[in-house]
């Protein structure tokens, strides 16, 4: 558990870090570094679903995974429950930022296949790698949401506590198939590229609702197995 607890300390640092900055800066600075943050997002997007594609068996898949996670998302009315709480809170931008930055840090190769590793093989390299870029990208968060982006630590811990503990108890490092990796990484990609079209105020997509589609590749593989 050693990375994943220097990935958690390296967010919590970030957003420190982060939020001290952002309490220095003008809000035309803070409104710049926002947009920048939006292009960001869309860059790593469109980059993850690039890399992800050719490496899919079943290239419909992701498709499906949208627009079941989007109606699913639409029916429970996710983000309408969320921005209601988030409104009476006054922390709307704040779950925005949230959203996003919880995808960045938990849908990746790094994110996924880092607690496997340390877990079967007791190898951080991967962690000790995603830590480093989470670490600059907390900060960057945080200097355009506020200190609140530390709850992004706890997504991360949990996410990441959950695979090692798979992996540790299964002692294998080949429960999470390439193939499922690459469908997951490829609706992340999707939605990280919608929480950039919101952050740049191009076209709100409820990224929050669509959050479900995360869980269709997984469900997809796991009849699959089933059936054989």
């Amino acid at each position: 558990m050693l990375g994943t607890i220097v990935n958690t300390a390296c967010i919590v640092a970030g957003s420190v870090l982060g939020s001290a900055l952002k309490s220095r800066l003008d809000e035309k600075y803070q409104n710049a570094l926002y947009g920048a943050l939006g292009l960001v997002t869309l860059a790593l997007g469109a980059n993850m679903c690039v890399q992800n594609f050719p490496k899919s068996e079943f290239p419909v898949l992701f498709i499906v995974s949208i627009c079941l996670g989007a109606l699913a998302g639409y029916a429970l009315d996710i983000s309408g429950r969320i921005d209601r709480t988030a409104e009476r809170h006054n922390v709307s931008r704040l779950v925005q930022g949230l959203t996003t930055s919880c995808l960045l840090y938990c849908i990746g190769t790094l994110s996924i296949v880092g607690p496997v590793m340390s877990a079967v093989y007791g190898d951080n390299t991967y962690l000790f790698t995603n830590a480093t870029l989470d670490l600059v990208s907390s900060t960057v968060f945080a200097a355009s949401y506020g200190i609140g982006m530390m709850w992004g630590a706890l997504v991360l811990f949990c996410w990441q506590g959950s695979i090692y503990l798979i992996a540790y108890l299964l002692n294998s490092a080949d429960f999470i198939p390439e193939a499922l990796m690459a469908e997951i990484s490829i609706v992340g990609g999707l939605l990280l590229l919608s929480s950039g079209l919101s952050i740049l105020k191009i076209k709100d997509l409820k990224t929050v609702n669509m959050l479900p589609a995360l869980a269709v590749p997984i469900l997809f593989y796991i009849l699959k197995g089933l059936i054989g």
